[in-house]
């Protein structure tokens, strides 16, 4: 099975040229970086915040005690910052704390995605650059061919142009297919980490401070 599949990227090779072994293997490199960005993305827990959705409730309903315990089952990424923002949450400057620690968090996440657009992009450039070097090479054998015209010899050089097109097209399609939902859930993932920041620096109840009196008003109180 593996030998059949190498044959026929052999031969996929030998007809495109080396556009397409340049795809193929921009294809493999791809395909590597999606399987780790899913293997980092499960590892750190992306999505599976139902301890700390807990916690938040229970914070803002004011069961401080249950909302640590909930916090401290927690097992993703997210959930030492949430530690931190229930310790300090009366800490001055604590909400500018969490947002840098959270974007660190997502910045390393979010690591390879540029990559990812780069190939969503260029990969059909790159396929068009080469079926049109082979429509190139197609008429130039036509013009070769002088008065004895094969319409097959134009027809078999367009297709072979055409393959790198295919190629580009599907590098790109799914690429750009997984960016799209690794994009959306990191999204999801910095609602969830605003939403608990603020719901634990702020939560329902909490009465804001009276304004401090000045001048006229301080004076007549």
């Amino acid at each position: 099975m593996t030998e059949e599949i190498l044959n026929a990227v052999r031969q996929v090779i030998d007809l495109g040229g080396p556009v397409v072994a340049v795809l193929i293997l921009v294809s493999v490199l791809t395909a590597a970086v999606i399987l780790y960005k899913l293997w980092q993305f499960r590892a750190a827990g992306v999505g599976r915040h139902a301890a700390l959705r807990r916690a938040v409730t229970h914070w803002d309903a004011g069961a401080r005690a249950q909302a640590q315990r909930e916090v401290a089952q927690g097992t993703t990424y997210l959930q030492p910052l949430f530690a931190l923002a229930m310790d300090h949450a009366r800490a001055e400057g604590i909400r500018a704390r969490l947002e840098a620690e959270a974007e660190t968090a997502f910045a390393k996440l979010e690591r390879g995605f540029r990559y990812l657009d780069s190939v969503v992009q260029l990969a059909p450039l790159l396929g068009l650059f080469g079926t049109v070097l082979g429509m190139i090479e197609a008429f130039q054998s036509l013009q070769s061919a002088g008065a004895q015209v094969d319409p097959s010899l134009l027809a078999g050089g367009i297709w072979v142009a055409l393959l790198t097109t295919a190629v580009g097209l599907g590098v790109a399609m799914p690429t750009s297919v997984v960016l799209s939902w690794l994009e959306s859930r990191m999204a999801a993932e910095r609602v969830i980490a605003e939403q608990g920041f603020a719901t634990i620096l702020t939560p329902a109840g909490t009465a804001p401070e009276a304004p401090r009196k000045t001048g006229l008003a301080a004076h007549v109180a």
